[in-house]
């Protein structure tokens, strides 16, 4: 068996030095080879994209991205690898198997049970395809995550204007661009059915930025239905007749 390919995530210098440490005393039970370090969540899924990993040590408490908002982002890639948490807090145990995490170590990490933990690794990583893992609570996701050129962008919830399906992409507008993601538009409603509204079969708009409803007209000027008006945007998004009543619900209790 080769050996675990292993990456570190931890904002803190000392505790990937430390972690460094109980992983070379546990080399011989369970070989591995670290093929990366990150300060935090974004730099870490950057590394991802580069080079394919069996396993991430991550923190819980980092800057920028939480260890349970990064894990979000992964499992939703294909050949996700595996997460094990380490952490000096125990609160966010319950969250952390929400996002199927293989283990929770609490620091300071202990060789045996870092070897235990690393030891459920293999099957992990070779089963491993896209996952759905979603949820609410403090440490849902905030961002979406878009591929472009290379690197990897981290979008914003509160920036989103609309989410729009369209073949299988979905396109993220926000104020000033649209990215494009490799995500199901039934999973983002439900994951994120707080935040955006459908208003038809093919797009949902952010509660947030909705700012009314507007008559359509046809050539001969007669009703043709009814569209979104949304902030920061001159897109006006047609409303399907099922979620008109929605819609209207919604606007009227502003």
């Amino acid at each position: 068996m080769s050996p675990l390919r292993l990456l570190l995530v931890d904002d803190e210098a000392p505790a990937r030095e430390r972690l460094r440490e109980v992983l070379s005393d546990v080399a011989g039970a369970v070989p591995h080879t670290i093929v990366g370090e990150a300060p935090n969540g974004p730099a870490a899924l950057a590394l991802l994209r580069e080079q394919p990993v069996d396993a991430v040590l991550v923190d819980v408490h980092m800057p920028q991205m939480s260890g349970i908002e990064f894990a979000r982002q992964v499992l939703r890639t294909a050949n996700a690898p595996a997460i094990i948490f380490t952490t000096a807090h125990d609160q966010h145990a319950v969250h952390a198997f929400e996002v199927n995490a293989i283990d929770y170590l609490l620091k300071p990490v202990r060789a045996a049970r870092l070897q235990a933990a690393l030891q459920k690794v293999r099957p992990v990583a070779a089963e491993s395809e896209p996952n759905a893992a979603a949820g609410a609570g403090e440490d849902a996701r905030r961002f979406l995550s878009v591929t472009e050129r290379g690197r990897i962008l981290l979008v914003p919830l509160a920036d989103v204007l609309y989410l729009k399906a369209e073949l299988k992409y979905v396109t993220v507008r926000t104020r000033e661009r649209e990215h494009v993601i490799e995500e199901s538009l039934t999973r983002l409603e439900q994951e994120f059915g707080d935040v955006f509204v459908r208003v038809h079969r093919s797009c949902l708009v952010s509660r947030a930025h909705l700012r009314g409803c507007e008559r359509m007209l046809d050539p001969d000027g007669e009703g043709a239905g009814w569209a979104v008006l949304v902030d920061g945007c001159e897109e006006k998004l047609p409303v399907s007749r099922r979620q008109w009543s929605v819609l209207k619900t919604l606007v009227n209790g502003r």
